[in-house]
C-alpha cells in the first residue's frame, strides 16, 4: 500500500483534503506552526505554506525596542564593538561582501555622524580617493543650503577631527560651487581637474595649501527622491587622478545606502529630541500646577525648569501690568463675571450704594499704539552663567532696556521675533554694550505669552545661543511651547490668587451682609420686653385665621407665641432673646415682593400650626421634628424674587448656575442656614449634635418639598397611602411623604380661606405674577404664559378654577380622608371653587355677549 507513495501523492492528497490537514496539525502540530489560538493556516495555493511569518507588532517587540530607545536617550545603550576593516581586507572582499559588511553597519548603527564618517572611509578605499566631505540639507523649502557635516575625511582621520559642528559648520547656498550646483540639480559631478572648473572656489586650497585635483560629488538622495545631502569625494590617488565610472558607481552605491542610513538616524534623532523635549515640557507642566499660590515662584520655578530645553545664555520673562493686576478684576470665564458682578452689587446694597458703581469703575484698556503704550510691571532675568539664579530688575532698569524696547515691540505687534546683530543695531544704532550693564546682544528670539482670552500677558526672551549661531527654527518651537506653558501658569496662578482675593471678599460681604440682614439689638430687646398674646386670644388654632388686620409687629409676636404654645423653647432651650432675634432676621430677609413676602411665610407657619394641634397630627411627630417644621414654613421663601424657577433659569440667573433643579428652593434653605449661622441667631445652639444634624436635613427636605414639580412626583404615592388606610406613617419614607404633603398644604392653604379673604389673597398672587410676565415680555421679548399675561387679567377666574382642580382639590381631599379634623382646608377650597366658578361663568357670558357692560 506504500508503495504509491512519494512525496508528489502526499501533496496531491493534502491540496484536496484540506480538513484532514488543519485536523492532523491540531493534534500532532509543532507550537511553532500553531497560532496562539489553537488554529493553523490553511492553504490557500497549491504550494502549502506552514510557517507564518514573524509577527512585528507584538508587545515583546515592541518592549525590546523601547529597552533600546531609552538607553539611548539616557546615553547608557552599550555600542557593538566591532573592529574597522582596514585598506586590504576592504579590498580583498568581494562587492557582495563589501555591501554585506555596509548593511550590518546600517542596521546596528544610530549615530549619523559614526555612520557617515564609516561610509566615507570605506568610499575612500574603495575608489582610491585621498579624502571626502558630507553636505546636508538645511533651511526651508524656500530657502534650503548644505552645512558641512563632515570635512576632509581620510582613510585614517578619526570622526572626531572630521566632523564639524554649529560653530564650525560651513554653509554653502543651493547653487554656488560645487557641492551647491550638484544639490539643486541632483546631477552626478566628476571633475578631471578642478582648477579649470569655474564652480571651484581656488580660495579654500589657498587656505589649506592643500592641492584640488579631480572631484566627484553626488547627491543624496531620500525615498522621495528629495535631496538631503551632498556627498563628494576628492583626489584619486592612483594613475591620472581622474575618477573612472566604476568609481562613480561604487560611489553611488554607497549613497544609497547613506542615503538610508541618514533618513533612518535623523527620524530617530528627531524622536530623541522630541521625547526629550516632551520630558521637559511634561517637567514643566508639572511645576506649572505644583505651585501657584505666588506668580513670582511660578515663573521663577518654570525659567529653572527650562534651563536645559532654552540653551541660551540669557533668558528673560516680562509680565504686563494686566498679567499682575492686584485688583482682582481679571478673573475670567462667565460664571466668575456674574460672581464678581453679583457680589458687587449685593454689596453696593447692603451698604445702601449704587449697585452699578463698581461696573462704572471698569474702564476698558485701549489697545497700545505704540511701544510707548506698553508697560512691564515685573521682569524675570536669568543669566546660565550665574548657575542658575534668577535676578528681578528694577522698574527703572526694565524701563531703560534696550532688550526690553524689543519685547514691547512683540507686544505691540503680536507676532514673534528672531533678530540678529545687524538687525539690532538698525533698530537701535550700533553700541558697545547693548544692555547698560555692557552685556551684548548677538541674536535673539522673542514670543509673545497669551492668556486663555489670546490677550498678550507677557513675552519670553532667549539672548544668545550657547552655541553662538542664530536661533533656528527647533529653537522657535521650543520657546513657543514654553511660552504656552508659562501663559498656562501665569492663567492658572492668576486663577488661583483672583478665586482667594474674592473668597476674601465674600467673606466681608457676608459679614456685611450678616450685618444688614440681622436685626437690631433695639429692636430685639424692644420684642424682648414686649407682651405676646395667647394664640386663642388671636385665633391661631382655627382654619380661618386671618392676618390682614395684624400690624407687622404682631405678626412677629404671634410666630413667638406659636412656638411658644408648641413648648420648643422650653424643650430645645432656646433663650426667648434668641427666639426674638431670630425671627425678627428672618423677617427682615423676605423682600418686600407682592405676595411671596414676610405675610405669606407667617401664614404658611400659622397653617401649620393649626393642622398640627387643630387638625391632630402633632400625635404623628416628635418635638424636634415640630421644631422643624415650623422652622420650614417660616423659611421656605426666604429671599424670594417675585419670580419662579422657570424665570431664574431662563434669564441665566446666577441662582441657576448655582442649581441645576428647584433653584429658588435651594437658596431659600440656603439663606435659612446663613442667617442661622449669623451671630446670635442660632436657635438650635443647645441641640445635641445628632439632633443638629437631623433638623437641618428636615428644615432641607421640607423647604425643597415647596417645590411643585416634586409635589406631582410624589402625590401619586401619598394617594395610593391614604387609600390604603395607613394611619401611622412612622415608616422613614411614609414620614417623610406626610412632612412633604403638610409643606404644599400650607404653602397653598390661601385657597382654603373665607371668601374675603381669598379674593385679596388670589389677586397678590396674579399680580406678582403679571410682574413676573411683564418682565419676560419687555426683557426676553417673549409672550408670558396666560396666568403671567396681564393682558389676560379678566380670565383670572378660570385660571384659579384651573389652579384649583389641578393642585388644590386632590392634596385637601387626601387630608380630609386621612383625618376628618382637616375637613375644614377640604370644604373651604370647594366653597372657593364655586365663587370663582361663579365669577368665570360670568366673563364668559360677558365675552360670548350674553350679557351686556
Amino acid at each position: 500500500m506504500t508503495e504509491n507513495l512519494n512525496s508528489r501523492n502526499v501533496e496531491q492528497y493534502l491540496i484536496k483534503n484540506p480538513e484532514f490537514l488543519k485536523s492532523y496539525l491540531s493534534k500532532h502540530g509543532a507550537p511553532d506552526i500553531t497560532h496562539k489560538d489553537g488554529s493553523h493556516s490553511e492553504p490557500s495555493s497549491p504550494e502549502i505554506k506552514i510557517k507564518r511569518l514573524p509577527n512585528f507588532t507584538s508587545g515583546r517587540i515592541n518592549s525590546i525596542t523601547t529597552s533600546i530607545f531609552k538607553k539611548y536617550v539616557e546615553g547608557n545603550l552599550e555600542r557593538i564593538k566591532k573592529t574597522s576593516k582596514d585598506r586590504n581586507q576592504l579590498l580583498s572582499m568581494s562587492e557582495d561582501e563589501v555591501f554585506m559588511e555596509l548593511i550590518r553597519d546600517i542596521s546596528t548603527e544610530l549615530d549619523v555622524n559614526v555612520l557617515c564618517h564609516k561610509i566615507l572611509k570605506n568610499v575612500s578605499i574603495l575608489t582610491r580617493s585621498d579624502r571626502g566631505s558630507l553636505f546636508l540639507v538645511r533651511g526651508s523649502k524656500d530657502n534650503r543650503y548644505l552645512v558641512s557635516k563632515l570635512f576632509d575625511v581620510t582613510e585614517v582621520s578619526t570622526i572626531s577631527e572630521s566632523l564639524h559642528t554649529e560653530e564650525t559648520e560651513i554653509i554653502v547656498p543651493f547653487g554656488r560651487g560645487i557641492a551647491g550646483f550638484v544639490a539643486e540639480s541632483k546631477d552626478t559631478v566628476n571633475i578631471k581637474d578642478a582648477y579649470e572648473d569655474p564652480r571651484f572656489n581656488k580660495d579654500v586650497d589657498l587656505k589649506t595649501g592643500y592641492r584640488t585635483h579631480s572631484i566627484l560629488c553626488m547627491p543624496i538622495l531620500n525615498y522621495e527622491g528629495e535631496v538631503i545631502g551632498v556627498a563628494q569625494i576628492i583626489n584619486k590617488v592612483t594613475g591620472n587622478h581622474e575618477f573612472t565610472k566604476q568609481d562613480e558607481e561604487v560611489f553611488r552605491k554607497y549613497l544609497i545606502f547613506c542615503g538610508i542610513g541618514i533618513t533612518n538616524a535623523q527620524l530617530f534623532e528627531l524622536s530623541v529630541q522630541e521625547y526629550k523635549r516632551n520630558q521637559l515640557l511634561l517637567n514643566l507642566a508639572r511645576g506649572v500646577f505644583e505651585e501657584q499660590t505666588s506668580l513670582e515662584r511660578l515663573i521663577q520655578k518654570v525659567m529653572l525648569d527650562s534651563q536645559d530645553m532654552l540653551k541660551c545664555e540669557r533668558c528673560t520673562v516680562y509680565l504686563t501690568e494686566d498679567s499682575t493686576n492686584k485688583g482682582g478684576k481679571n478673573l475670567t470665564g462667565m460664571f466668575a463675571k456674574i460672581l464678581k458682578k453679583r457680589f458687587y452689587k449685593l454689596l453696593a446694597l447692603a451698604v445702601h450704594q449704587d449697585p452699578h458703581s463698581e461696573d462704572d469703575q471698569v474702564q476698558v484698556k485701549a489697545k497700545p499704539t505704540s511701544t510707548k503704550d506698553v508697560l512691564f510691571s515685573m521682569a524675570f532675568d536669568l543669566h546660565a552663567k550665574d548657575g542658575g539664579n534668577i535676578r528681578i530688575p528694577s522698574a527703572a532698569e526694565v524701563a531703560n532696556s534696550r532688550n526690553a524696547e524689543i519685547a514691547r515691540h512683540v507686544v505691540l505687534k503680536g507676532t514673534p521675533v528672531n533678530v540678529s546683530e545687524i538687525e539690532i543695531e538698525s533698530m537701535f544704532g550700533k553700541v558697545v554694550g547693548f544692555e547698560e550693564d555692557g552685556y551684548k546682544t548677538k541674536n535673539m528670539l522673542c514670543m509673545p505669552i497669551f492668556n486663555n482670552e489670546k490677550k498678550i500677558i507677557g513675552v519670553t526672551q532667549l539672548v544668545n545661543k550657547l552655541n553662538g549661531v542664530p536661533f533656528n527654527e527647533n529653537d522657535a518651537n521650543i520657546i513657543e511651547a514654553f511660552s504656552i506653558f508659562t501663559g498656562l501658569g501665569i492663567h492658572n496662578c492668576q486663577m488661583y490668587e483672583n478665586a482667594c482675593r474674592l473668597m476674601a471678599k465674600q467673606t466681608v460681604a457676608l459679614e456685611v451682609l450678616s450685618y444688614h440682614a440681622t436685626a437690631q439689638q433695639d429692636e430685639t430687646d424692644k420684642l424682648v420686653s414686649s407682651e405676646f398674646p395667647t394664640g386663642q386670644e388671636i385665633g391661631l388654632y382655627t382654619f380661618e385665621f386671618n392676618d390682614i388686620p395684624l400690624d407687622e409687629l404682631e405678626t412677629v409676636k404671634c410666630t413667638i407665641t406659636m412656638f411658644t404654645e408648641a413648648n420648643l423653647l422650653a424643650e430645645f432651650k432656646i433663650p426667648l432673646e434668641v427666639m426674638c432675634r431670630w425671627t425678627l432676621s428672618v423677617k427682615k430677609n423676605y423682600r418686600p415682593v407682592t405676595y411671596h413676602n414676610w405675610r405669606h411665610a407667617f401664614n404658611v407657619t400659622q397653617t401649620m400650626f393649626t393642622i398640627l394641634y387643630t387638625g391632630g397630627l402633632i400625635k404623628k411627630f416628635e418635638g424636634l421634628e415640630v421644631l422643624g417644621l415650623l422652622v420650614a414654613c417660616l423659611c421656605h421663601d426666604l429671599d424670594h424674587r417675585g419670580t419662579n424657577n422657570a424665570f431664574q433659569v431662563k434669564v441665566a440667573s446666577p441662582l441657576a448656575m448655582l442649581y441645576s433643579t428647584s433653584v429658588m428652593e435651594h437658596h431659600h434653605f440656603d439663606h435659612c442656614i446663613m442667617i442661622l449661622n449669623s451671630e446670635g441667631n442660632n436657635i438650635f445652639q443647645s441641640l445635641s449634635p445628632a439632633q443638629y444634624r437631623n433638623v437641618i436635613k428636615m428644615l432641607e427636605h421640607a423647604i425643597l418639598s415647596t417645590d411643585l414639580a416634586l409635589y406631582f412626583k410624589k402625590r401619586g404615592d401619598f394617594q395610593k397611602l391614604v387609600q390604603s388606610g395607613e394611619t401611622e406613617y412612622q415608616d422613614p419614607y411614609k414620614k417623610d411623604l406626610l412632612k412633604a404633603m403638610m409643606m404644599t398644604a400650607c404653602d397653598v392653604a390661601a385657597i382654603t380661606k373665607p371668601w374675603e379673604i381669598q379674593e385679596k389673597v388670589a389677586q397678590l398672587v396674579a399680580n406678582e405674577f403679571f410682574e413676573q410676565g411683564d418682565k419676560e415680555r419687555s426683557e426676553l421679548g417673549e409672550t408670558p404664559m396666560a396666568m403671567m399675561d396681564r393682558e389676560k387679567k379678566d380670565e383670572l377666574p378660570k385660571m384659579q378654577v384651573g389652579f384649583i382642580d389641578a393642585i388644590c382639590l386632590p392634596i385637601y381631599k387626601m387630608f380630609a380622608e386621612m383625618n376628618q379634623k382637616l375637613s375644614p382646608l377640604y370644604d373651604g377650597v370647594l366653597d372657593n371653587k364655586k365663587h370663582w366658578q361663579q365669577l368665570a361663568d360670568i366673563h364668559e357670558r360677558k365675552t360670548t355677549g350674553e350679557i351686556n357692560g
